[in-house]
C-alpha cells in the first residue's frame, strides 16, 4: 500500500455497541469504514455510517449474515467496491446465550455456534482470501471474550465459542503469515452493551435476586472498578488494526479493567 492510499476496515456487528465504537474509532484514525450488520439493523447501519462521515471518512453500509460464507463473501466484495482495497477487517458480530448447560435447545446452541465460530471463520476466510487477491497483505483481527479464558457458569455455550475463536486466531495467524496477514483478537471483560444487560436480566430471574445485582456483582471483581465501556475495547482494537501492531500476530488479548490475568 502507497503511503498516502486510504485504509479501509470492514467490521461485522458495527450497528451498535462495541462494533459501533470500533467502527468510530477507527474512522477517527484515519480509516474509511465497511459497516457491516444484519438487515434487521438498517436503521443503526445508517446512523453508523453518518457517524463516520461526521468524522470526515467514506463509509458504507452492507448487510447479510455471517453465519452464510456468501454473504460475507459479498459484503466484502460490495465495500472494497465502493471503497477500495481491504486493510483491516474485524470480525465482531457475536450473539450471546445466557442458560444453564441442561437448559440448551438444540436450535439456540445450533445458531450460538453458527454466528460466533461459523461466522468468525468465515470472516477470517474471506478477508484472507482479499489480502491474497490484492497482494497487500492485511490485518484480521476477531472478537473473543474473557470467556475465552475464565469461562462463566450459565455461558457454557458462549464460553465454548470464544475458545473456539481464540484457537482459530492461533492457527489462522500461523497459515496467514506468509501472505503478510497478521489475526489477532481482542477479550473484553464486563461491557456495558446490550449483552451484558441480557445476561444481568437472566441471573438475577434464576437466582430471585434483584435487576442490576449480577452485574454489580462482577464489577466487584475487577481492579478498575468500574464496567468497561465500548470505547475501551476501540482503543485495544485501534492499536491491532494500526502499524505499531505490526510484529504481533496469534494474540487473544484481555482488555476487562482486572478481572483475569494471562
Amino acid at each position: 500500500m502507497s503511503e498516502n492510499e486510504t485504509r479501509v476496515a470492514l467490521i461485522t456487528g458495527a450497528g451498535r455497541g462495541i462494533g459501533r465504537a470500533i467502527a468510530e474509532r477507527l474512522a477517527d484514525d484515519g480509516l474509511d469504514i465497511i459497516v457491516a450488520d444484519i438487515p434487521d439493523a438498517q436503521a443503526n447501519i445508517d446512523d453508523v455510517v453518518g457517524a463516520v462521515e461526521s468524522r470526515g471518512r467514506r463509509a458504507v453500509g452492507v448487510t447479510g449474515d455471517v453465519s452464510n460464507p456468501e454473504d460475507v463473501t459479498r459484503m466484502v466484495a460490495e465495500g472494497t467496491n465502493a471503497l477500495g482495497n481491504l486493510s483491516v477487517l474485524i470480525a465482531n458480530a457475536g450473539i450471546a446465550q445466557v442458560d444453564e448447560i441442561l437448559d440448551v435447545k438444540p436450535e439456540a446452541l445450533d445458531r450460538m455456534l453458527d454466528v460466533n465460530i461459523k461466522g468468525v471463520y468465515y470472516s477470517y476466510q474471506a478477508a484472507a482470501r482479499q489480502f491474497i487477491s490484492q497482494g497487500t497483505g492485511g490485518k484480521i483481527i476477531g472478537a473473543a471474550s474473557i470467556v475465552a479464558f475464565r469461562p462463566f457458569p450459565v455461558l457454557a455455550s458462549y464460553s465454548a465459542t470464544k475458545w473456539a475463536v481464540r484457537g482459530l486466531t492461533q492457527a489462522a495467524a500461523m497459515e496467514f503469515a506468509k501472505y503478510n496477514i497478521t489475526v489477532n483478537a481482542y477479550a473484553p471483560g464486563v461491557v456495558g452493551t446490550a449483552m451484558w444487560d441480557l445476561i444481568d436480566e437472566r441471573l438475577t430471574e434464576r437466582d430471585g435476586t434483584p435487576r442490576g445485582s449480577a452485574l454489580q456483582a462482577q464489577v466487584d471483581s475487577i481492579l478498575a472498578g468500574r464496567v468497561s465501556e465500548p470505547e475501551d475495547v476501540a482503543k485495544l482494537v485501534s492499536f491491532l488494526s494500526g502499524p505499531d501492531s505490526d510484529h504481533m500476530t496469534g494474540q487473544t488479548v484481555l482488555i476487562d479493567g482486572g478481572i483475569n490475568f494471562s
